[in-house]
């Protein structure tokens, strides 16, 4: 494993840069923009971030920024991250400490469900199922995020069972214990919602499952052992072979 000896959170760092590369070639990145953040001290207030500005598909080990929550002057500083991404990631970092990883992506299948009047995400499937009764939905959508939208959304996040905020007329907010487990629900997430929305498509009707099938899906899924971990180590084997620079 290639360790810079000089650059603090090494590993986590790489383990993030992997979560941009793969986000980007699944389709899930948004030209320059979406954050995903990590944090690395014990109250979640100090966390890696990607730099402003930069391609998802570009973003190394070493390129991530690493801000402090607290630090009101962090947008005035040379190396500043984008404003957006200071006013979310940094509310959900300075308020809910539980959530160690965030990863907010504006990916299609997601948004469409939160640009749905009804963004409810049905069980239907096992990985709409993922999700039973773990996620929030926004409905108050103010304009971009910048730190006053950012602490309202934040403020939605204070029940550690609802792990994904459904950002209605916006997009996916993702919160977890690792970039692995974080990385793992963003990805599942976004196949449970092209899941329904292309059965929508069909205009028949349904098949729904019970909430007490869907409730005892989530629970098996809630802590399967050792799948988030796995994914994210193959996605690294896949990376070390294909685009190595990722860990740089």
């Amino acid at each position: 494993m290639n360790i810079r000896p000089n650059i603090d959170h090494w590993v986590e760092r790489q383990d993030l840069a992997a979560s941009f590369r793969w986000a980007a070639r699944l389709g899930m990145h948004e030209a320059v923009a979406n954050h995903f953040s990590l944090s690395v001290n014990e109250d979640g207030s100090k966390f890696l971030m990607n730099p402003n500005q930069v391609h998802f598909s570009l973003i190394r080990a070493s390129d991530l920024l690493l801000i402090d929550a607290n630090d009101d002057a962090t947008l005035d500083q040379p190396n500043a991250p984008d404003p957006t991404a200071w006013g979310l990631h940094g509310s959900v970092h300075r308020l809910c400490p539980h959530a160690r990883c965030v990863m907010h992506t504006h990916s299609i299948f997601a948004t469409v469900l939160a640009s749905l009047a009804d963004s409810t995400l049905p069980p239907i499937d096992q990985n709409t199922a993922t999700f039973f009764n773990r996620y929030v939905i926004d409905d108050h959508f103010g304009g971009l995020a910048f730190e006053q939208e950012g602490m309202r959304c934040a403020s939605m996040l204070s029940d550690p069972a609802k792990k994904v905020m459904i950002m209605g007329n916006h997009g996916v907010l993702v919160i977890g214990s690792s970039v692995a487990d974080t990385f793992n629900r963003l990805y599942y997430f976004e196949r449970a919602a092209e899941t329904y929305i292309r059965a929508l498509q069909t205009g028949q009707p349904l098949r729904m499952l019970s909430d007490n099938v869907a409730e005892k899906t989530a629970q098996e899924l809630d802590d399967y052992p050792g799948q988030a971990d796995a994914h994210l180590t193959q996605i690294r084997r896949i990376l070390d072979r294909d685009d190595p620079d990722y860990a740089n």
